[in-house]
């Protein structure tokens, strides 16, 4: 792992190969007894602490990360059935005298493991916090070394789920793999991929509690796993201690309200940022003197490769608009790489018309690098989590006509995102939910802080404000003057002493907080 926070994120490059960025980013009903917000384990499971899975080539692990497996059910409706494993790890740094428990981390994805991020955390977190927790990581059910799940998807990314339409507009294509997607998937795990959802996994984090002997846990989530700490926080709110929610998801737009609804905004907002950089740089990059003349260079760009490809050199892939538009995505997801986004702006409308020079070369090598692979984990199992969860924390749409209505509206209003995120996706074909989304629980104990960037793409400012109003009283917020996804150690002091402050003392503003401070890097 890196010294930097960044690199556990959702999606994002800072810390990792870009490539790899590009697997992502975005997004109790009634329960039976034996898994309600105060039900127990009869017989807590304990963790026997040892050696953590093998990693990728070239990574590197801290010595003191300790990792064990924890038996959990598939479905918490029958706790006696098949069993499934959850993959946990642990970085003790609390201080006795000091030590207020644990913090549970989750990186987001969806579908992202977390193994490796108390790690990164601890590198970023002052000695006042790490003095008090015990940093615990895991991989999410179904993902990584957690009985990883696998549909044997063709495209393995999750970038490769993204239904953009055809160049004029028709979405036929989106509607066959959509349907061949979710086909896939029920063909290949079957049923039992329903059990994959965010309850069962908030579920799962109680039974890590319960191993880990605590009363009450604290939480860190990142983007979709802001979800997830809501989820938990409404199943166990007996159960839940201090918790930080960074890059929100509206738990009331899960999950086709979410995409549907806020990705073509968040695009809008976060793209002038770095259309300024190019901008600045328009002597050598020739991309536009100004925002408005860069977006339509890009949007001119985007058309074009929509119609016409441009092959990669060195590479297996063809740049289209689909992949223009991902990559742009991945790369606004962080401040320190809009330079590169700017230059790779120039290396593809090069290719697109054949004039790509060498330094263009060395661009589109970096941004499209192959990831390394991690030993045991399927190439496709992050797109079969990302589907199995997004598909199965709440029912979507099946009328195709209303698709294609709501993708030609779409393509319109916002240019940018150019109709994806309200045309198909596989959920209109995915089999119903094994049960019902959720019911946030609003008030409750004052315990939850919430981290939002003004120009965050992934999870826009509008998530994070209706987060807030679904917890009411139970929550306090911090917005910040910044751009991408990440807000603690990204150059606010304002948001980080609130953060900081919250988990030392559980002292929250007492008003909404908004911090204009950020000293860009």
């Amino acid at each position: 792992m890196t010294t930097t926070r960044s690199s556990a994120r959702q999606g994002f490059p800072k810390g990792r190969r870009i490539a790899e960025a590009l697997l992502v980013s975005t997004l109790a009903g009634t329960t039976l007894v034996a898994c309600g917000a105060d039900a127990e384990d009869s017989r807590p499971a304990e963790i026997a602490w040892g050696e953590c899975p093998p990693l990728a080539e070239g990574q590197t692990r801290d010595p003191d990360l300790a990792c064990g497996t924890l038996e959990v059910p598939l479905d918490y409706q029958n706790p006696d059935g098949t069993k499934i494993d959850v993959a946990v790890s642990r970085l003790s740094t609390a201080q006795p005298g000091k030590r207020r428990g644990v913090l549970l981390l989750n990186p987001g994805g969806p579908a992202l493991g977390g193994l490796g991020m108390p790690e990164t955390m601890a590198s970023t977190l002052p000695k006042s916090v790490l003095d008090r927790y015990d940093l615990i990581g895991f991989d999410p059910r179904g993902v990584a070394h957690s009985t990883p799940q696998s549909c044997g998807l063709q495209d393995t990314s999750v970038s490769g789920l993204f239904p953009y339409p055809a160049a004029d507009g028709s979405i036929t294509e989106n509607v066959a793999r959509a349907e061949a997607d979710a086909k896939q998937c029920a063909d290949t795990v079957g049923k039992n991929l329903r059990h994959y959802n965010t309850a069962n996994t908030a579920r799962d984090m109680d039974r890590i509690r319960q191993a880990l002997g605590e009363k009450k846990i604290s939480y860190w989530g990142q983007s979709y796993g802001t979800y997830l700490g809501t989820v938990y926080r409404s199943l166990f709110q007996d159960h839940t201690d201090r918790m930080v929610l960074e890059g929100n998801v509206d738990p009331t737009k899960v999950w086709a309200g979410q995409v549907a609804d806020t990705w073509g905004k968040g695009m809008a907002d976060r793209f002038p940022d770095a259309a300024r950089v190019a901008a600045a740089q328009a002597s050598t990059l020739e991309l536009g003197t100004d925002v408005a003349q860069v977006t339509h260079t890009y949007l001119t760009l985007a058309d074009r490769l929509d119609r016409t490809p441009a092959a990669i050199p060195g590479a297996s892939v063809s740049l289209d608009g689909a992949l223009l538009r991902n990559t742009t995505y991945a790369l606004l997801l962080d401040n320190d790489t809009l330079p590169l986004l700017a230059k790779f702006w120039k290396a593809a409308d090069n290719l697109a018309h054949g004039s790509t020079t060498a330094a263009d070369t060395a661009v589109l090598k970096q941004v499209f690098a192959a990831p390394p692979t991690s030993p045991g984990i399927p190439a496709d199992n992050q797109a079969t989590m990302f589907m199995a969860l997004t598909c199965g924390d709440a029912e979507w749409p099946h009328d195709v006509d209303g698709y294609a209505a709501r993708t030609t509206a779409d393509r319109e209003k916002w240019p940018l995102t150019a109709g994806m995120p309200a045309n198909i996706w596989a959920c209109a074909y995915w089999d119903k939910p094994a049960e019902a989304t959720v019911e946030v629980v609003k008030g409750g104990p004052r315990n939850t802080l919430i981290l939002q960037n003004r120009r965050d793409n992934a999870t826009p400012w509008e998530g994070g404000v209706g987060l807030h109003k679904a917890l009411g009283d139970g929550s306090a917020f911090v917005g910040v003057d910044n751009g991408g996804h990440s807000v603690y150690g990204e150059g606010s002091a304002c948001a980080d002493k609130a953060t900081v402050g919250f988990l030392t003392t559980g002292h929250l503003p007492d008003e909404d907080v908004y911090c204009t401070d950020v000293a860009q890097k």
